[in-house]
């Protein structure tokens, strides 16, 4: 083990870790955790939680954040030669991790993911399971599905849409002795992340368009084109705030109508004016918007729980 871990230094392994894990994907599986949790809470007749409940809310956090890393992990065992040209800050395509070390990392998540979800009950085992069987699908050779521009969009708004929104839901009403039912609310919300996480899907390549047409990796980027692609995702997100403001507007969810309504015509607005300022032959431009829409993706996780507690 020691000959395993002893090329790196103390001080640069938990960064290393934290670039490995990816770091925006963490956030946002965080705030998913957090979000259904205050959801299912809004939902209960008694919105205070309890000692058992939070402990649930941990454990599921703690499944979905080794479910998170194993999958991302894969990803950068599989990809080494292109992210020597997409993303060279990456552990393993730096050479800061060993693809031993990132084999023995992936192996540690993926069973600690399993096993915590079996640890607390039987829809997040579902949801964690389903989850690292299609990340393995989408990274792993033969199947790759990343290869496909439609399957690697499907594998990525399926599981991020509503396989974790869901799921979540599910177990955290469990836990709470709700209704299994799923509640309109949860639906909206789980369609927002579904399509907005599309849009996330097909910018992602946008600034990797070099190192995937080295390798063959066949994206809407490359069969499009840079621009195609761009304002696909930016109309993308404009229909999901337009939904959610005609959620509000119509009352079709328990939720604060003004709050939602005001909250999200704000991001989109701001999200409009930020991607007028885009050029995209800078790849750093590009790759600082692509983080931008993860902020709005991230922001629409607050603001949607904050309105079902105010409804």
């Amino acid at each position: 083990m020691s000959r395993v871990f002893g090329q790196i230094s103390r001080g640069g392994w938990l960064y290393s870790l934290w670039k490995f894990s990816r770091p925006h994907t963490i956030i946002g599986t965080t705030l998913s955790v957090l979000s259904l949790y205050l959801v299912a809470i809004s939902s209960n007749s008694s919105p205070l939680p309890t000692p058992y409940s939070l402990l649930s809310l941990v454990g599921a956090w703690l499944a979905c954040f080794c479910g998170n890393i194993y999958i991302v992990g894969l990803n950068q065992l599989e990809d080494v030669d292109i992210d020597k040209i997409n993303k060279p800050h990456l552990p393993v395509a730096s050479g800061e991790f060993s693809l031993a070390i990132g084999r023995l990392i992936v192996g540690v998540t993926g069973t600690s993911a399993l096993l915590l979800a079996w640890l607390f009950g039987p829809f997040l085992l579902g949801m964690v399971a389903l989850s690292l069987l299609i990340g393995t699908a989408y990274s792993l050779p033969p199947i790759r599905l990343k290869r496909f521009p439609f399957w690697a969009a499907l594998c990525i708004f399926g599981v991020r849409g509503a396989i974790v929104n869901l799921g979540l839901y599910l177990h955290f009403s469990w836990v709470l002795q709700q209704n299994q039912g799923i509640p309109a609310k949860v639906w909206v919300l789980t369609l927002f992340i579904l399509v907005f996480t599309f849009a996330i899907a097909i910018f992602k390549d946008i600034p990797d368009m070099e190192g995937d047409l080295q390798y063959n990796i066949t994206t809407f980027t490359i069969q499009l084109g840079k621009q195609a692609v761009f304002d696909l995702a930016r109309w993308v997100i404009t229909v999901c705030y337009i939904g959610m403001i005609l959620v509000g507007l119509l009352r079709l969810a328990e939720v604060n109508s003004v709050f939602l309504v005001i909250a999200n015509a704000a991001a989109l607005s701001v999200m409009w004016w930020q991607s007028r300022k885009v050029d995209l032959e800078d790849k750093s431009a590009i790759a600082r918007f692509y983080q931008f829409i993860w902020k709005l993706f991230f922001t629409e996780y607050l603001i949607f729980p904050v309105a079902c507690l105010l409804g």
